[in-house]
């Protein structure tokens, strides 16, 4: 099995293959220079990368994979504490390009004008061909082992369901170290032997693309960039994944657009294990259908499953053959024996198989008056207010409805509580409007960039 076979010679050179901040590399010279980078790594433990979206950042990534040593995508903002834990978890031996702040590791710088035509053997399907650590929304994150064989194929059953060729040019704006921005969106790329552009965080900025690939709070930005938005409409699909998207963000696309966002679902456990197909119109709201191969379940919290008409709540579990090979430091936390990985979050399942991501039991689903309001929804509506910078939203324990809506946002200055209130309330129904809004001059974030919403929920 080949991982990257246009990385073997199997493509067409393309001048612009890789393209990052306005820097582009041919299909030859990126070869060249990650087998440069394999030569000089080959036998390493694991090699670290700092996640930054640099030329050199991804030919180390990809030189790595081509070595089969296994690659650690390092968050370029994390606390130096938490960097040190992870190269220490990893096994990472090296620093691929630049060091990584607080560490004393040897570093193999990456060179545009070295490389090299030797050829690589190919690791065992099995071996470990990235380590990615989770979100930490509720906590420490842990270190997620993924193979070579669930990378290769869940590329190839998305390349399937969005008709991904080697003619598609994927465009993206997700974190190198998460998986949307590594898995689907670079490796991705050099898998089917397209071209790839990552982009920075302004929406108007970069091409278009004939794949346009962004995560819930990008899409929610991106909507209220008017011109920025309708220039996505020469795009063959448009792709939301990461987190579950509020309708009212994908209406707006859709208007300013007519395109109906395809939505992707996973974990950094289990990759992209649900999502819509290009070409079918997929149900509002909803993740689509689980992926040739995997297999989805719904139990409810007497443990037993429950029905998939549309309404019943339960936590969704997964299996199949992309999930991962375990945690770093926990062997026994691997997948069972029957092979399901309970992901923690709360969906339901029509009977047509479409799923609806609502969020994580906590700190995603907030319980009024017993029903589950997704806190997300909330707040990709709240950032579609030209005045939000930043939004979280929780709930809170309330006398008559169980738990109240309460938001955190960060915003501009004049903007009052019962604005917003009024907004949501215009966009969503009157379930969903915020009890209580607070301005904060930040949100509280783990080093992989989630929001903490465990200490916003925390008294005091």
């Amino acid at each position: 099995m080949t991982l990257l076979p246009a990385l073997h010679g199997s493509g067409v050179d393309r001048a612009d293959a890789l393209r990052v901040a306005g820097r582009t590399l041919s299909s030859e010279h990126l070869q060249g220079c990650a087998n440069a980078v394999a030569d000089r790594i080959r036998g390493a433990r694991a090699v670290a990368v700092e996640a930054t979206p640099s030329i050199e950042a991804l030919v180390g990534m990809v030189g790595a994979l081509q070595a089969g040593v296994p690659l650690v995508p390092v968050p370029p903002l994390a606390p130096v504490e938490e960097r040190r834990r992870i190269l220490r978890e990893s096994g990472a031996s090296l620093c691929l390009g630049a060091t990584v702040d607080g560490t004393t590791l040897p570093v193999i710088p990456v060179d545009l004008r070295q490389r090299s035509w030797n050829t690589h053997p190919e690791a065992e399907p099995t071996a470990d061909a990235v380590i990615l650590y989770t979100g930490g929304a509720g906590g420490t994150s842990r270190g997620v082992r993924i193979s070579r064989r669930a990378i290769a194929t869940g590329l190839d059953l998305l390349a399937d369901a969005w008709r991904w060729s080697a003619e598609d040019v994927l465009v993206q704006r997700a974190p190198l170290f998460r998986a949307y921005g590594l898995v689907a969106g670079l490796l991705g790329a050099l898998r089917v032997g397209g071209r790839f552009v990552h982009l920075d965080r302004s929406p108007a900025t970069g091409p278009v693309g004939t794949i346009h690939l962004a995560v819930p709070h990008q899409w929610a930005r991106i909507a209220r960039d008017v011109p920025g938005a309708r220039a996505l409409s020469g795009a063959r699909i448009l792709v939301s994944g990461d987190a579950p998207l509020a309708p009212a963000v994908n209406e707006r696309i859709r208007l300013l657009t007519s395109h109906t966002l395809i939505q992707g679902y996973g974990t950094t456990e289990t990759l992209i294990a649900v999502t819509g197909r290009a070409g079918v119109r997929g149900t509002p709201g909803t993740a689509g259908t689980p992926l040739p191969g995997v297999q989805t379940r719904l139990l409810g919290v007497d443990g037993r499953p429950v029905p998939s008409d549309g309404e019943s709540v339960g936590e969704l579990s997964i299996r199949g053959p992309t999930l991962f090979s375990g945690y770093l430091g926990q062997p026994d936390q691997t997948p069972p024996d029957e092979g399901w990985h309970d992901t923690g979050d709360l969906a339901t399942v029509a009977p047509d198989g479409c799923h609806r991501i609502i969020g994580r039991r906590r700190a995603d689903v907030v319980h009024c008056r017993d029903r589950p309001v997704p806190a997300r929804q909330v707040e990709e509506v709240l950032l579609t207010h030209p005045g939000v910078h930043d939004a979280a939203v929780v709930g809170m324990p309330h006398r008559a409805l169980g738990e109240m809506i309460v938001a955190y946002v960060v915003a501009a200055e004049g903007l009052t509580a019962q604005m917003l209130i009024d907004h949501v309330g215009r966009m969503l129904s009157a379930a969903h409007r915020p009890r209580r809004v607070h301005f904060v001059a930040e949100l509280p974030r783990s080093a992989q960039g989630r929001v903490r919403k465990s200490l916003l929920i925390a008294p005091g």
